[in-house]
């Protein structure tokens, strides 16, 4: 094999001259690669990956400690130690290091786990290796390896066609074209453009219709792809989970600024020392910031994920769980998630409605010699029948979505014959005449009763496709062209009855506030037939009133339309667009070729592990199965993960912000700062650890009811409600050990210490439900890691760490105060519960969605 060419390189212009001079630049044998050889290079170049999902190692390590207010506090500490205070200094650091690893440690191992999951819907493509034909993940495709590609195929690395068959290759993500474009391995200029090289295959694109093979020239950080990603910073769109954490981020930022700036300022206006007053107003910033969220978070959505996946649902993109159960519109095909999805081949008709042996024969050969991709129609065509004789196969015209159409030409007896198969309406646009039991005839006049029977099959739930043929003697090709003048010879009507709970699921996720739409290239007639079979009403809304409908108009158009039939690709993401213009966070099943532009521009993507390759990689979630019950449990372990998530977010920030303003407070009330700084971080630390099993909490049922969003105005009501009763309990607690016990200042900051630890990880236990305590447990893990905690802080101030820690010892009076005080707390948040629920629920759910202005529709 030759040496690694990268980008700059020869192979950079492999689209030039003829393929054995490119294939030669590279090394690459004509033969495709041996296992050993592909081996050999996979470890020289590394996987074919454009760029790594996830910091890992020590790259996830050092993001502990990038934050803005770490640094300033690392370098503040570093300070303070050059100038003497070498104990306090290093007590911080360790403090600051052990948070920083807490966090590492708990995503490292939420990625571990996500990896494993993942790894289980990994996309495959086809190459030659030691001259057999096998199945490689994409990830382990290598330059010189030869590429197989049929309709449905991602191309997995930039490559040189060998040979094509009608190839087409949808490249709009590199090059914005509308329409795929046409293969060959002929030449292309060494100056052509991204368009022009049409004998180069792309990374990031995929194949559309026909068949070939190609030969890998560039893998992962080399490929085109590559270059366009990092040059516009390519990257998915937030999610609605993410923008409002980062809502949440920025009223936190306000907060802190005005707390902070206030604290130092009086800290500095009493004489308190600079550095001392500065390492306190940092520690309180670390303190307010929710430092463990990221960690919270992955550990949080690889926990859901998991669970997921026990229920046959497998998650890609992690961020999209939160989506999944914020999700308020379903739009889903038919086949197999409201259908059986076993087709079945229910007649073969003649013109006149008959069954009819030749149109079951000829429907086998198109079906059976047909090389371009494999498909459900033709499976059942072929299902018990011997396979067809290739000997009989001259050429192919591969199926596209634009045409509607696949035709083959065979020999049959001796003449050239074209058999077409497609959509009724597209197979009638090319034929002229009809086969009838009077002989051939013209087409207009048996048209009405052609679309009759079309009409009264369709009805009946059956999808019914047109056979043609024409005779094309002497020939040895076919293109688009040849279908014309045809004639019309058959029906085939196939039956795929609607799932007997497809209703059932339909109700059930109605229940859990999210609208389920049909949306279907099938007729209008089946399409209405299986909607009233699975529950769903209304006049379907068809592909050509899409198209006429304008931009503006189309969202108030599809509102309350149930069911979308007639649709192409672009109008499926035009009805997906025109909902979420209403508010609707709209997930989307499809597992087609066609289906990737919805896909890519849902809420929620969602396929299934036998949808063709472009589907199943544009896909954010996958199903295992393919059922809307499967989907129901999907959504409600995606608002477990949420509802978990969020209850950090709310109590975490809502005791910090408690702490802070008490602490503010007593720095004007009292002549020594109420703590240190180095107990500011510890208590931190402390009280954050039994958040790291806040995933493993149960929720309850009312919680995962109706789809939930990041409410930013309900966080700050929260805050400030809970927030209040918190800080109402904290001065209490400061007036009782400073004016009534006159503790001393290390007896008085080791009590505040513990209470302001045990009252915060109490409260968890205590607003992480809207019922009250004792009718919502808390899982076995937090409770137990919760009550270890208050353990082990009661115990600091009696251990060998209390001195260095600047801790005395409360005497037994004191202990108690801080027991009652901490006791009058629970039964302040258990009352005020009953008005201001901590967990906010929104009205009962309804089949519509919530519009933008917040009204159901």
């Amino acid at each position: 094999m030759g040496a690694r060419v990268g980008p700059q390189g020869r192979a950079a212009r492999f689209w030039a001259g003829e393929l054995p001079e490119a294939l030669a630049a590279v090394g690459a044998p004509a033969q495709g690669l041996t296992g050993e050889q592909a081996a050999r290079l996979l470890r020289e170049r590394g996987p074919n990956q454009v760029s790594v999902a996830r910091r890992r190692g020590w790259r996830l390590l050092l993001t502990q400690f990038t934050s803005p207010i770490i640094v300033i506090l690392i370098a503040a500490t570093v300070l303070s130690m050059a100038v003497g205070d070498l104990i306090d200094g290093t007590i911080i650091l360790a403090i600051v290091a052990a948070s920083g690893g807490l966090g590492f440690w708990q995503e490292r191992k939420a990625g571990r786990a996500v990896d494993a999951l993942q790894a289980r819907v990994r996309v495959h493509v086809e190459v030659i290796r030691d001259g057999h034909q096998v199945s490689v993940p994409v990830e382990e495709v290598t330059v010189g390896d030869l590429v197989v590609l049929h309709a449905g195929d991602v191309v997995p690395a930039d490559c040189r066609v060998v040979d094509a068959r009608r190839l087409q290759v949808d490249q709009a993500a590199l090059t914005g074209e509308s329409f795929p474009a046409e293969k060959t391995s002929d030449p292309a200029p060494a100056d052509a453009d991204l368009s022009g090289r049409t004998n180069a295959l792309w990374m990031g694109t995929h194949v559309v219709s026909g068949t070939g093979r190609a030969v890998v020239m560039q893998t992962g950080r080399d490929t085109t792809y590559a270059e366009v990603a990092a040059r516009i910073e390519a990257r998915p769109s937030a999610t609605g989970f993410q923008r409002g954490l980062t809502r949440f981020g920025l009223l936190l930022v306000r907060i802190m600024v005005v707390l902070l700036v206030g604290i130092a300022v009086a800290n500095l206006l009493m004489g308190r020392p600079v550095i001392d007053s500065l390492l306190f107003s940092l520690a309180l910033a670390v303190g307010l910031t929710p430092q463990m969220l990221p960690a919270i978070v992955a550990v949080s959505l690889s926990a859901g994920a998991r669970a997921m996946a026990a229920h046959r649902v497998i998650v890609k993109r992690l961020e999209a769980i939160e989506d999944f159960g914020a999700m308020t519109v379903l739009l889903t095909d038919k086949t197999g998630t409201l259908t059986a999805g076993s087709v079945t081949l229910a007649s073969c008709l003649s013109v006149d409605g008959e069954p009819d042996a030749d149109t079951a024969r000829l429907a086998r050969l198109n079906a059976g010699l047909q090389q371009g991709f494999s498909n459900p129609l033709d499976t059942a065509i072929m299902a018990g029948q011997p396979p067809a004789d290739p000997a009989h196969r001259i050429a192919e015209v591969p199926y596209d979505f634009s045409r509607q159409r696949l035709s083959l030409l065979f020999d049959d007896g001796g003449t050239a014959t074209l058999i077409t198969k497609g959509s009724l309406a597209a197979v009638l646009d090319v034929c002229a005449t009809a086969r009838t039991g009077d002989g051939v005839v013209p087409l207009d006049q048996v048209r009405d009763r052609v679309q009759q029977r079309f009409t009264e099959l369709s009805d009946r739930g059956q999808r019914v496709l047109g056979l043609a043929v024409r005779a094309l003697p002497g020939a040895r090709t076919a293109t688009a062209d040849d279908e014309a003048g045809m004639t019309l010879v058959g029906l085939l009507a196939f039956q795929d009855p609607a799932k007997p709970d497809a209703a059932e699921a339909i109700d059930r996720l109605t229940a859990m506030g999210v609208s389920v739409r049909l949306i279907t290239g099938d007729n209008r007639h089946a399409a209405a037939h299986v909607a009233a079979q699975v529950g769903l009403s209304g006049e379907p809304m068809l592909g050509p009133d899409i198209a006429a409908c304008p931009d503006a108009e189309l969202p108030d158009r599809v509102a309350d339309t149930e069911v979308f039939a007639e649709v192409d690709p672009v109008q499926k993401e035009r009805v997906l667009t025109a909902l979420r213009a209403r508010g609707a966070v709209v997930g989307f099943i499809g597992d087609g070729i066609n289906d990737s532009p919805a896909l890519h521009a849902a809420d929620v993507g969602i396929s299934v592990d036998t949808a063709a390759d472009v589907a199943k990689q544009a896909a954010a979630i996958v199903l295992l199965e393919k059922d809307l019950d499967v989907v129901a449990d999907g959504v409600r372990l995606g608002r477990q993960t949420f509802t978990n998530t969020l209850k950090y977010i709310r109590v975490n920030t809502s005791a910090s912000f408690g702490n802070v303003v008490s602490m503010s407070v007593a720095t004007l009330l009292l002549p020594f700062l109420p703590l240190l700084p180095r107990q500011v971080l510890l208590l931190n630390f402390l009280s954050d650890i039994p958040y790291t099993t806040i995933s493993t909490d149960h929720t309850d049922s009312e919680q995962l009811r109706r789809p939930r969003t990041v409410d930013v105005r309900a966080i700050r009501r929260f805050m400030l409600v809970y927030g209040a009763i918190s800080i109402a309990v904290d001065l209490a607690a400061l007036a009782v050990l400073h004016w009534w016990w006159r503790t001393s200042t290390d007896v008085f900051r080791a009590a505040w210490f513990i209470q302001f630890t045990a009252t915060e990880i109490i409260v968890l236990m205590v607003l992480r439900t809207n019922r009250s305590f004792l009718r919502s447990r808390p899982s076995t893990p937090l409770l137990a890691t919760g009550a270890l905690l208050i353990a082990v802080t009661v115990a600091l101030p009696f251990s060998p760490l209390a001195a260095p820690l600047g801790l005395g010892r409360p005497p037994l009076p004191v202990l108690a105060t801080l027991a009652a005080l901490t006791l009058a707390y629970v039964v302040a948040n258990e009352l005020v519960k009953r008005w201001i629920p901590p967990d906010p629920l929104t009205v009962e759910p309804k089949r519509g969605f919530r519009s933008s202005s917040g009204t159901t529709q």
